[in-house]
């Protein structure tokens, strides 16, 4: 059974990848969640500690994710490896919007993240990559993910 703050997480993401965060009511959320405004209140405190808690908990799922991801492809040569995590960053990072704008640092319609800065998550994401691909190298497995990131931002032609 999820807790209240799981479901109103749960139904914030869903919001807010329906439309903007500014345009996401507390009301509409704790409704969503099968809670009352109240309980949304007591749990978050207000819209930011709400938008804060959604973009940790989206930020940790997607970095969890690509580690994930990239230590199954440890066996692989490490530019294919790379390429298949750039890949992977993109495809997910593209249908959160939430990763999104913590990746790119544009709110891109996703809550104001100042849980985690587009640098720290690339930090975050390079440490990751580097552990699971040792042999890539931290200078190929960031330049991997900044290459990744820019096509978020600018998707090629």
């Amino acid at each position: 059974m999820p807790t209240a703050r799981d479901s109103l997480l749960r139904a914030a993401s869903e919001a807010v990848e329906r439309r903007s965060w500014q345009c996401v009511r507390m009301v509409e959320v704790a409704a969503a969640a099968g809670v009352s405004r109240q309980t949304l209140y007591n749990e978050f405190g207000d819209k930011a500690g709400l938008g804060a808690a959604l973009a940790e908990r989206q930020t940790t799922a997607f970095l969890d994710g690509f580690a994930a991801f990239c230590a199954e492809r440890r066996e692989r040569p490490p530019d294919e490896a790379l390429a298949l995590a750039g890949e992977w960053i993109v495809r997910a990072a593209g249908g959160d919007r939430v990763v999104r704008a913590a990746l790119t640092g544009c709110r891109c319609g996703g809550p104001p993240s100042a849980v985690i800065g587009p640098g720290d998550l690339v930090a975050r994401l390079t440490e990751r990559a580097r552990r699971a691909l040792p042999s890539a190298g931290p200078a190929r497995c960031e330049t991997a993910i900044r290459v990744a990131i820019s096509h978020l931002v600018a998707p090629p032609g």
